[in-house]
C-alpha cells in the first residue's frame, strides 16, 4: 500500500468513527484486528478481532454525544502510520471521574496504524 492509499483508510475510519457508523467503520477494518487505547500510559481497552472490536465501539458510542477526531498530522512508513489527532467529545453519560452529562472533553493524541491485506489490522490510540 502506497501513502495515499493508507491515508484514505485512516481518513475512512476516522469519518465513520466521528458519525458513530460502526459498519463503516469495520468496513476498513481486518479482521484480525488488534486495537488498545492507552490513557496516561496505561491500556484502558482493548480488543482482538473484529468481534471484539465491535463490540467496544458499540459500548463506546453511547458514552458520547457526539465526537470527533481531526487530524493534525500524518506520517506513513512501511506498514504503519501515524496521526496526531485533536479529539472532542460530548458526554451522553455521567461518567465514574466525576464528569457530567453534557460536559465536553478536548484532548490532544495519536494514533498508531498498522496495515495488512489493504485493510487496517491494528491502531493503538495513545492519549
Amino acid at each position: 500500500m502506497d501513502c495515499d492509499e493508507k491515508r484514505a483508510l485512516v481518513d475512512r475510519y476516522l469519518s465513520a468513527y466521528n458519525a458513530f457508523d460502526i459498519n463503516g467503520m469495520l468496513a476498513v477494518i481486518h479482521p484480525d484486528i488488534e486495537f488498545k487505547n492507552v490513557a496516561g500510559g496505561e491500556v484502558n481497552a482493548k480488543a482482538l478481532g473484529i468481534n471484539e472490536f465491535r463490540k467496544l465501539a458499540e459500548q463506546s458510542r453511547t458514552i458520547f454525544s457526539s465526537r470527533r477526531q481531526t487530524i493534525k498530522t500524518f506520517n506513513a512508513d512501511g506498514d504503519q502510520a501515524m496521526i496526531e489527532v485533536a479529539y472532542r467529545g460530548v458526554l451522553a453519560i455521567d461518567l465514574p471521574n466525576g464528569m457530567k452529562q453534557g460536559q465536553a472533553m478536548e484532548l490532544a493524541g495519536r494514533s498508531e496504524f498498522g496495515f495488512s491485506d489493504g485493510l487496517i489490522c491494528r491502531i493503538t490510540d495513545i492519549s
